[in-house]
């Protein structure tokens, strides 16, 4: 199996970031159904909060082996659903007979050089009628020293988001997440100029920030905000 080193930490900053990843989830979680798989499960911040048990099988695929442990860890210990299972690699260790009805990419695909690439060959392992599920950082003018420091290669627009997706494939919704946190981000680049976030300022940022982007995403139709969350169907017949 291939192993691939993490170079980000943000991981555990993150994890508990659970009104953020609750307000995501709402979207994502009609299109959780059947066999699942999830791409750079990490340490199961995100499993823990869109997998709710129901799913057939819920594939965690991760390639850094620390990352990898602690995931197992929470698989066996009964932290994760029982229908949740891990394996170490890439897609590229995955078998091109299975076939799974949704695959997700959280905060993944702007790690990968080669994104395009990467998306064709989820491509191959989606089901008839099965969803591709993108969701990345927003807006290339916001990168800075964190970005690089976790190792992102980019950050998307919609337009680039697009770009990247396989042909053959249909797109169902494509949005903007988190108004006023793309807000906070501005003053932030023009004026604090901080580049690593603190624990405080993430907590802040959830309990506070995430809530008051719910409504201003909605009254804005989903056209304005730091994240940006793609969905495809499988056109194949």
């Amino acid at each position: 199996m291939s192993e691939i080193p993490y170079i980000g930490n943000e991981l555990d900053l993150f994890e508990q970031a659970t009104v953020w990843k609750n307000y995501y989830g709402h979207f994502l979680k009609p299109f959780l159904k059947g066999k699942v798989l999830e791409v750079g499960a990490g340490i199961g911040g995100t499993t823990s909060i869109l997998c709710d048990g129901n799913q057939e099988k819920w594939l965690c695929l991760e390639p850094d082996p620390g990352l990898y442990a602690r995931l197992e860890s929470k698989i066996e210990t009964g932290q994760l659903p029982s229908c949740c299972y891990s394996v170490k690699g890439t897609m590229e260790d995955l078998p091109a007979s299975e076939k799974f009805n949704a695959i997700l990419y959280i905060d993944v695909i702007e790690h990968i050089e080669k994104d395009a690439e990467e998306l064709a060959r989820a491509k191959t392992l989606l089901a008839d009628r099965g969803f591709l599920i993108v969701l990345v950082p927003a807006h290339q003018f916001l990168y800075n020293e964190f970005d690089k420091a976790i190792g992102h290669y980019r950050r998307y627009n919609k337009k680039m988001l697009i770009a990247a997706a396989p042909e053959g494939i249909q797109l169902r919704k494509i949005r903007y997440l988190d108004s006023f946190g793309l807000f906070a981000s501005l003053m932030n680049k023009y004026f604090l100029k901080q580049d690593y976030p603190t624990a405080k300022q993430i907590n802040f940022w959830n309990r506070y920030i995430v809530p008051v982007s719910k409504p201003i995403d909605f009254i804005l139709h989903y056209n304005a905000g730091k994240t940006v969350v793609g969905i495809w169907q499988n056109s194949r017949m």
